[in-house]
């Protein structure tokens, strides 16, 4: 039986993939790249034979294994899930070895004294640099005891973290509310009736059916009259983890535990400064203080939010002290009411395909790229498209696939994989997902004015991993540090509310109107509504990560949730109820054996950068060339290259400034 994963490329055949390729293909990629890296301790002391080897070595398995994941994520099946987990141990356990292998980091090390060494050029003598560096943090100098306790920790780091967020997809498609009384869904608009119409007929069943999908969830959170349905809703979402069958809330324990055994086994005083190690902010007490000091500077804005939000809601007869679930209700009641800014009549405006169109004509005007669409190409599921995207000479850039809208096989949020991080001349290959409200009642999809933030931010991920130029794999692309890496997706935000960009896409759906001045002069004006307490919800995640991989100790502070929610209790708009359970469902921390967890400033931190580097656009042109063409080759086509404050100076001729944030906040003093 050929088996795809064995020499899939560029070109993924993701029809002819199966869950019974995984176990074979992976044991096999496995197998072939430990007998590369054998060949390696034993090769000559040059570049090639080692570094260069070391990095064609697990280039098959890598982008194999991220198909893999990809497709547990897009398209996932209890045989796939089943293989997947099969093969997660294995693999996970492989990877944490290469830095424990004695003879690698031998031949490594004895490269660094070369002469050839010395004479590398800049990327490549960065990237032995890096390499050794992280050796160092994986274990590479660790007693042979401790090597073997770092790669049961990571084995079973990968099962818990997937574990987690296997039960969170589990609950997520395990709720459902069925409403037939139609007089319950006063306030919904009608594409959120008709959403939810259609869910109800595509389970045969009458009424209204409400989900957990993140359209569904939003839209009664926002709209919906009836109280005790947007509670209903508010606690579900906030629940799932918690149930017996998906009980998440072991597993954070066993993960904060597990993390920090790791980090301290690597002579770390916890993970937060592990992690940080590498990153601008260095090390987790500077993430905290950076957190605090944008706390305090927002505080107070956020206290005088909240109570103009009581006496509002108040002046319309709801009870106070409001509950979570009537907060989003009456902020929206709010808006419109000093807005005259109803989301609705701006969703009109945003058709999904159009804003995507959109995305890719800013790309186009700011980096002098071309995107085509490609026809043919093989998906994983029939409403996912695919797209090419060209330099000015028609060189091949990279090959992206784009899947828009929520299914019961995906996963929630909205991402940009890169799979493949391709050396010049080779494409790179990426995937952006989001899950977007789809198409219903004979209507495009139409986009909240925040999903079309969100498709933007995934597509400047995406520019990121397809523009690299870099010469050597592991560098380039995303593969940045994780406090810069959201300076490319936030920056791109910025054209979905600027008055020449929304003219390439922002028009009615049925009309073809473009967005009237009137409404984007309420768009501009509600984009500091209610800032401090944006700011604070997502510096609450920030703090409350902190919290956990730096202060937190079961044995001092007891139930992980409960000293959670004491943390985030500060930052939230109302009062909490003693059971929330946001933290079981928190898939940025916990889904992954690194991921955010400690990093969730970096959203914080990279909107410090974003905003600054964005002035330079306000101040020259939003589609100057020149400076779109900076931005390209100072950031989006260096990937890690150079230190990433030397990648922000080259572009702004400075360090950042973090008043701007707070400048385009309207919080600055």
């Amino acid at each position: 039986m050929e088996n795809p994963l064995l020499s899939v490329g560029l070109n993924v055949p993701f029809d002819r993939i199966s869950a019974e390729h995984v176990e074979p293909a992976i044991t096999e990629l496995i197998r072939r790249s430990e007998a590369a890296l054998d060949a390696i301790e034993s090769a000559p002391r040059t570049y090639d034979s080692t570094l260069g080897a070391l990095e064609r070595a697990t280039e098959q398995l890598e982008l194999s294994m991220s198909i893999v994941e990809h497709l547990e994520s897009v398209a996932t099946t209890p045989a796939l899930r089943d293989a997947y987990n099969a093969v997660l141990p294995n693999v996970s356990a492989f990877w944490s070895s290469i830095a424990l292998r004695d003879g690698l980091y031998r031949a490594l090390a004895e490269l660094a004294g070369t002469p050839e060494a010395q004479s590398l050029e800049p990327t490549k003598k960065r990237l032995l640099d890096k390499t050794l560096a992280d050796f160092r943090r994986q274990g590479a100098e660790l007693p042979a005891a401790d090597k073997e306790k770092l790669k049961d920790l990571d084995r079973e780091l990968s099962v818990v973290t997937t574990k987690f967020s296997q039960n969170v997809l589990d609950a997520t498609n395990a709720f459902e509310l069925v409403i037939e009384d139609e007089a319950r869904l006063a306030g919904l608009p009608e594409s959120a009736r008709a959403m939810a119409r259609e869910a109800a007929e595509a389970k045969g069943k009458a009424g209204y059916r409400f989900t957990l999908q993140a359209p569904s969830v939003t839209a009664v959170l926002t709209y919906a009259d009836d109280a005790a349905l947007r509670q209903a809703i508010w606690t579900a979402f906030n629940a799932r983890g918690t149930e017996a069958a998906f009980d998440n809330r072991p597993l954070i324990g066993k993960l904060l535990g597990l993390r920090r055994a790791r980090a301290r086994l690597l002579g770390f005083k916890d993970f937060a400064d592990l992690v940080t190690d590498d990153r601008m902010a260095k090390d987790g007490r500077s993430a905290q203080t950076f957190i605090t000091d944008l706390t305090e500077k927002s505080v107070a804005a956020f206290e005088r939010e909240k109570q103009e939000l009581a006496d509002f809601a108040s002046s319309l007869g709801a009870k106070l002290p409001l509950s979570p679930w009537d907060v989003g209700y009456y902020v929206e009641k709010l808006r419109k009411a000093r807005f005259e800014l109803d989301e609705e009549e701006l969703r009109a405006y945003f058709p999904a395909e159009r804003a995507l169109q959109g995305a890719f004509e800013v790309a186009e005007r700011l980096y002098g790229v071309k995107i085509e669409k490609l026809q043919g190409v093989p998906v994983w599921d029939p409403s996912v498209t695919s797209h090419e995207i060209k330099d000015e000479s028609g060189a091949r850039l990279g090959l992206f696939h784009v899947d828009l809208y929520p299914r019961e096989n995906k996963r929630g949020g909205a991402w940009m994989h890169g799979l493949l991080a391709a050396v010049p001349p080779t494409p790179n290959l990426a995937v952006f997902c989001c899950n977007s409200s789809p198409p219903s009642g004979g209507k495009p999809s139409l986009l909240l004015h925040r999903d079309v933030e969100t498709l933007f931010h995934e597509f400047g991920h995406l520019l990121h991993h397809c523009l690299s130029r870099v010469s050597v794999r592991s560098l380039a692309g995303t593969r940045v540090a994780q406090d810069f890496v959201e300076l490319p997706s936030q920056i791109m935000e910025n054209w979905c509310s600027e008055r020449e960009a929304l003219g390439l896409f922002a028009a009615h759906y049925e009309t073809g109107a473009p967005l009237p001045e009137a409404l984007l002069q309420r768009l501009h004006a509600v984009r500091t509504f209610r800032a401090a307490s944006m700011q604070m919800r997502q510096l609450g995640f920030a703090a409350v990560d902190l919290a956990l991989h730096i202060d937190y100790s079961e044995e001092r502070d007891g139930d992980v949730i409960a000293y959670g929610n004491s943390v985030l209790q500060r930052y939230a708009a109302s009062e909490l109820p003693h059971d929330y359970g946001m933290l079981a469902g928190f898939l940025h921390l916990f889904s992954h054996p690194v991921g955010y967890a400690a990093g969730y400033y970096s959203y914080k931190w990279a909107e410090v950068l974003d905003a600054d580097a964005f002035g330079r656009f306000k101040r020259e042109g939003i589609f100057n060339e020149s400076v779109g063409r900076a931005f390209r080759d100072s950031i989006l086509s260096q990937g890690d290259a150079r230190d990433p404050m030397d990648l922000f100076i080259s572009f702004m001729g400075r360090k950042p400034d973090p008043q701007a944030l707070l400048v385009r906040q309207g919080l600055a003093a």
